[in-house]
């Protein structure tokens, strides 16, 4: 049974900062509520994150809090951002995934580390549906992973995009999900996500031997004005992690990895050369020779 999403992680993002700003000035719901001619109940669920924002309710809330210039603009901003998102009307997504598909388009800085696979971040849409494969997941719900996982991408081309530092392991690069032809364009890609200036890429060579990090894969996420979170994923369920501690021990885990990690150019290296021994391993007519 998967466990529930924590409230201090579900109601981040808009629907927190409007009720950290009720809290903060001492007004109750039902106060609030009552000078806007609104239903108690209404703000309580923009609160708690069970309704969209509108940006009219929100421009109101605004006036009531006195916040005014750019911290009134960006949160009118966010609250155009509010209303259902597309992995909320995307269906057969289990609550874990909704939720750190949230958590990333809040973030502003995000590291994650992968010792199986290539990160769900940067993975092409043929890499990803050959995870699926060979996980044994039903064709019927393939597709919707496929779709939410090109969507969670679409972070990386805003105009301010969050800084991504993916870190895997020389066996994801190697190991032949979908086969060369399918490989070679997913680590082609990996070399071209790396341009960018937000993304770093790091991997761990195989080199190395036994290191911190083959006992499972994480992602840390920071945000601009909330807490640090810690995402594990497992096969059926998900575990996100807030705490001082819990935030303190990952990020020590992270400082282990990169004492052994290439460097991004070299890295970056090791990705093309990869790359072409997969792209070697086709036919003229593009099919693996051992097919």
């Amino acid at each position: 049974m998967t466990k529930p999403t924590p409230p201090t992680i579900a109601i981040r993002g808009l629907a927190g900062e409007l009720r950290a700003l009720r809290q903060g000035r001492k007004l109750s719901v039902r106060g609030v509520a009552a000078r806007l001619g609104w239903p108690a109940s209404k703000l309580s669920r923009m609160e708690t994150g069970r309704q969209g924002s509108k940006l009219e309710d929100v421009a109101s809330l605004l006036v009531i809090y006195g916040v005014t210039g750019e911290e009134r603009q960006r949160l009118l901003a966010m609250s155009e951002r509010s209303e259902p998102g597309w992995w909320e009307v995307l269906g057969g997504l289990p609550v874990e995934s909704r939720t750190l598909i949230q958590l990333e388009a809040e973030a502003s800085a995000i590291v994650d580390f992968e010792p199986l696979l290539v990160p769900g971040l940067l993975q092409t849409p043929d890499y990803t549906r050959a995870v699926l494969q060979g996980c044994g997941v039903p064709e019927a719900d393939a597709q919707t992973r496929v779709t939410a996982r090109l969507g969670r991408q679409a972070i990386l081309a805003r105009s301010e995009p969050p800084a991504l530092h993916a870190i895997l392991d020389e066996s994801a690069l190697r190991r032949p999900l979908g086969g060369p032809w399918v490989m070679g364009r997913q680590l082609r890609h990996l070399v071209d996500a790396a341009d960018r200036p937000n993304v770093t890429l790091q991997v761990v060579p195989s080199s190395v031997g036994g290191y911190t990090g083959l006992d499972g894969a994480f992602a840390i996420l920071d945000f601009p004005r909330n807490r640090t979170v810690v995402h594990l994923e497992h096969k059926i369920s998900g575990l996100f992690l807030e705490e001082p501690e819990q935030v303190r021990f990952f990020r020590e885990e992270l400082d282990r990895l990169l004492t052994v990690a290439l460097s991004p150019a070299e890295s970056i290296d090791l990705v093309a050369r990869l790359a072409g021994e997969h792209e070697r391993e086709r036919g003229e007519d593009g099919r693996s020779r051992t097919a």
